[in-house]
């Protein structure tokens, strides 16, 4: 084994091995064509999830059996990958007084999603660490589809929540510096 090879190794066992808590968190949404940045505080974010997809094939395979050749063929059943497949965001935050991401949503009914859609960094945090990031992860191309506000009731004292789901382009993972890995 080459000297390279042994301190690569030796520099990923340093590597130490911490389960994340999903509390410690930061979204920011970075809009593509102007230099404004939606960093709302937003208490849940669900929808993470790339997918690559499978193609399965089929093929007819002579085959033989001893010295015999076969008079049919056997099917012969495979997967290749497919397209990747980036799911729908969903982001909750408190009801405020701002306007700002129901603007976002009239933009984008108005006809006005090319110029509306957002890039987007969601850092998690180390668990006694709130300054640095431990992992991060980013998003291209995010638009809202859907705009929703929690149920209302006279006898609650419960926030009142909005709910928005974006349709995205892509998602990745990057180092918590923010460089591609």
């Amino acid at each position: 084994m080459s000297e390279a090879a042994t301190g690569a190794q030796k520099r990923e066992q340093k590597i130490k091995k911490e389960i994340l808590t999903i509390s410690r968190f930061y979204l920011e949404l970075t809009n593509k064509s102007s230099d404004h940045t939606l960093d709302d505080y937003f208490i849940e974010c669900q929808g993470l999830k790339r997918t690559l997809e499978t193609i399965e094939h089929c093929e007819v395979m002579a085959e033989q059996w001893g010295s015999k050749p076969a008079k049919t063929g056997r099917v012969v059943r495979g997967k290749i990958p497919g397209n990747i497949k980036t799911d729908n965001i969903t982001l909750r935050q408190g009801l405020s007084i701002s306007p700002t991401v129901w603007r976002w949503l009239r933009n984008v009914e108005n006809g006005l999603w090319a110029k509306s859609t957002y890039d987007g960094d969601i850092s998690i945090y180390h668990q006694g660490d709130g300054e640095n990031a431990a992992a991060r992860f980013r998003f291209f191309g995010a638009w809202p589809i859907s705009y929703k506000i929690s149920d209302l009731k006279a006898d609650s004292s419960d926030f009142q929540l909005e709910e928005l789901v974006l349709a995205v382009d892509d998602f990745i993972r990057v180092k918590p510096d923010g460089n591609e890995y």
